[in-house]
């Protein structure tokens, strides 16, 4: 090990650099097994974004199906997800262009076009599927012209192989989650309607042959989520009755049972579709992960026993899929990128499928982080702590001078039900490795502890959610793990509201900030968002346009004679969901005021960013704003280009 270096905090030379983060880096998503062949999805920033389908097949052999141009990615909610399915080694897919549905045939190079073109751009968009005997089931999302959310239509539908397509569920405001039983006729979905989110009421219905439908669980105060049946026609589902989303089955003819509350949730949010935190097995068997003590579990549950938590160096599961004799997943830990894992269910050694990428790096580079519960304000909720992943500065080559305490940077998740997650997150690394204290705040109103927790944020998003990030950053100060005169909040979607609302409403606490495709202007996201969203701050906030007081009272935008703390903003162009003339109001009220700030526009960049160029220069960018608003020194090696402060 070469000599520590000492260097004040801020500007510890680190081999975790933007090109690093995004270097053959790749998304790991959704899972299926189609006999003895594994399949995932990858998403690779080098590519521009574009979501890969990979298989690998019995003898270990790995193959990339589809070649560019093609990306599998559906725009359906906004968020996507679902947006392909395999069965006997055929391959069905949404092509991100223009949200067709394709079919790719063993043995040929050349997707079909299934569904016609439509006679607007990706107007007609389709997701969740599963492929059947008769085709595939989807769910059809269908916008009409002039872009208005309230005209867009949900709706499920079966696609047969020459096209022709069958509405099977129509009228519900949303529906997800088709599932065909193994009898071939019966077909098990979701929906829910406005202003409902499916986080908040969500009903699993069950159609029968006849087409009559029967309610089985769900609705006003319950959601349920990831319907699954089993051989033996039982149907099983997460819902959250008992607070948190634990484990249910309705066997045939019977009544819905508890089968296993761990305490914690065992789904998250349905922000996208094709999540699966558990399978079940022919033998009854179930596989499941959930979340204790901010990690994740992977467990066996017997039908007659308790859960056997399985002893596997990973603490985040996602994507859990049954196959022949074992698990396969999507798993990651504090010092392992994602990977694509094969468990035994009987025990044996697990099997990593798809290999993180090799970064060159020892362990030591990495921050593992403690999870945290702080004390904040109750303000009626019957919950005065809040929770946090807290890193600190990690680098075995240098050290900071005695007495120098580093910056911290709190980040705020998006959603506002997301989750903080433990999994080795570069883009984590690349700050906690130049000597900061990173903090990854679980506000009210996150996933994972339950619906009384979720819920507290009912109401009061731009209340609570700040006073949780302000309550970890001066609990972080006071116990002397930070600067306190370097604490600076950063966030994307939803969290960079909580960053400009932090900014402008709670002054004095943070002397930096970053917002990144942050919302500036509730009003103006209630009125102009997509249809999944469109009603979802009358929860959060108030009914809208009733409650238009409430949302001026609480947007950043209205608190800008508040604003003088330097701030760095990052938007995308084709933003649907956070429109970039939010971001572009925040700006024009800097620059009227004269606090120094940044702003980078990226071209053709949507809800988040998905281009390697763009992920390096926010990052970047955001690092050189800090440096030179807190007056420290960037590792030279690196070249980063100082981004323009306008002052």
């Amino acid at each position: 090990m070469p000599a520590r270096n000492t260097l004040p905090h801020g500007s510890w030379p680190t081999p975790i650099t933007s090109e690093l983060v995004v270097r053959a880096a790749a998304r790991l998503g959704e899972v299926r097994v189609d006999g003895t062949d594994v399949w995932w999805s990858e998403g690779r920033p080098a590519e521009g974004g574009r979501s890969v389908i990979v298989r690998r097949s019995a003898d270990g052999t790995t193959t990339d199906v589809l070649p560019a141009p093609w990306n599998a990615r559906t725009r359906v909610h906004e968020y996507g997800g679902g947006s392909w399915a395999v069965s006997a080694g055929t391959l069905w897919f949404t092509h991100f262009a223009d949200q067709r549905l394709y079919r790719l045939d063993p043995g040929s190079d050349t997707p079909v076009a299934v569904t016609p073109e439509p006679a607007l751009p990706a107007s007609v968009r389709h997701a969740d599927l599963e492929v059947t005997p008769e085709g595939v089931l989807a769910v059809r999302e269908t916008h009409a012209e002039g872009g208005h959310a309230a005209d867009v239509v949900n709706e499920i539908v079966r696609v047969r192989p020459d096209g022709g397509t069958d509405v099977l569920v129509s009228g519900p405001d949303f529906v997800s989650d088709p599932r065909l039983a193994p009898d071939g006729v019966t077909l098990a979905h979701l929906r829910w309607d406005h202003p409902d989110m499916p986080w908040d009421a969500a009903q699993l219905v069950v159609r029968a042959a006849d087409g009559t439908e029967h309610v089985i669980a769900g609705g006003t105060g319950e959601s349920v989520v990831q319907p699954v049946w089993g051989e033996d026609l039982s149907l099983w589902w997460l819902g959250d009755r008992t607070d948190t989303w634990s484990l249910y089955r309705r066997r045939p003819h019977g009544e819905a049972e508890l089968v296993l509350d761990v305490g914690t949730d065992i789904a998250g949010p349905q922000w996208v579709f094709g999540q699966t935190r558990y399978a079940v097995f022919p033998d009854g068997r179930v596989a499941l992960a959930y979340g204790r003590d901010g990690r994740d579990r992977l467990a066996v549950l017997d039908p007659r026993g308790e859960p056997r938590e399985l002893d596997l160096p990973y603490a985040v599961f996602r994507y859990v899929t049954a196959a022949d004799g074992g698990i396969v997943c999507v798993a990651a830990g504090p010092s392992s990128e994602p990977v694509v894992l094969r468990v035994p269910l009987d025990g044996g050694d697990a099997e990593v499928l798809r290999p993180a990428r090799d970064l060159g790096l020892d362990p030591a580079w990495f921050s593992v982080p403690e999870h945290v519960t702080f004390p904040t304000e109750d303000r009626g909720t019957g919950i005065a702590e809040a929770h946090a992943l807290v890193y600190p500065p990690t680098n075995p080559e240098a050290t900071a001078p005695e007495g120098d305490l580093p910056p911290l940077i709190v980040h705020v998740h998006g959603g506002p039900t997301a989750a903080a997650s433990p999994a080795l997150d570069l883009q984590v690394q690349y700050w906690t490795s130049r000597g900061f204290c990173v903090a990854d705040v679980d506000y009210r109103g996150s996933t994972g502890y339950g619906r009384r927790y979720r819920e507290a944020l009912k109401g009061r998003w731009g209340i609570l959610d700040l006073d949780d990030v302000v309550a970890c950053a001066r609990f972080l100060a006071r116990t002397g793990r930070v600067d306190p005169a370097r604490m600076a909040i950063t966030g994307g979607s939803a969290g960079g509201y909580t960053a400009l609302a932090a900014l402008s409403m709670r002054p004095g606490v943070f002397t930096a900030g970053a917002s990144h495709f942050g919302v500036a202007d509730l009003g103006a996201l209630a009125a102009e968002t997509h249809k999944f969203e469109s009603r979802y701050l009358d929860g959060l906030v108030a009914p809208w346009p009733a409650g238009r007081a409430v949302y001026d009272e609480r947007s950043p935008i209205n608190h800008v004679d508040a604003l003088d703390t330097p701030l760095a903003v990052f938007q995308g162009d084709e933003d649907a969901v956070v429109p970039p003339d939010q971001a572009e109001m925040i700006v024009a009220a800097l620059r009227a005021k004269g606090v120094p700030h940044a702003y980078l526009l990226f071209q053709g960049e949507q809800h988040g960013f998905r281009k390697a160029e763009n992920i390096r220069a926010a990052m970047d960018g955001e690092l050189s704003f800090y440096a030179q608003v807190w007056g420290f020194d960037l590792p030279e090696a690196e070249g980063i280009a100082p981004i323009e402060v306008v002052r």
